[in-house]
């Protein structure tokens, strides 16, 4: 079971009159959960685009760039061998 904690927040007024429709309609179970919901949902949103700046800037790292090559080249042989296996069993 998660741990939780109790705290306080100060949201604007619409905010909240629009997560208590969410909890009416069913939507959620309680002004809790809803945000919580919205909490993990723009937890992983940040932790997406942290993910995807990463990878640009390795997509700018010529020393990346370069290992990249020097892998592609390694399993080269490897990938041909598989490729040539997969079709003569067809």
């Amino acid at each position: 079971m998660e741990r939780t904690v109790r705290t306080t927040l100060t949201l604007p007024s619409e905010l909240l009159e629009a997560a208590d429709r969410m909890v009416s309609e069913g939507k959620a179970k309680s002004r809790n959960e809803f945000v919580a919901q919205a909490l993990r949902h723009e937890l992983a949103t940040l932790q997406r685009a942290e993910i995807d700046a990463a990878l640009a800037e390795m997509a700018q790292d010529p020393d990346y760039q370069a290992e990249v090559l020097r892998m592609e080249a390694e399993f080269a042989p490897a990938s041909w061998e598989a490729l040539s296996l997969g079709a003569s069993q067809v």
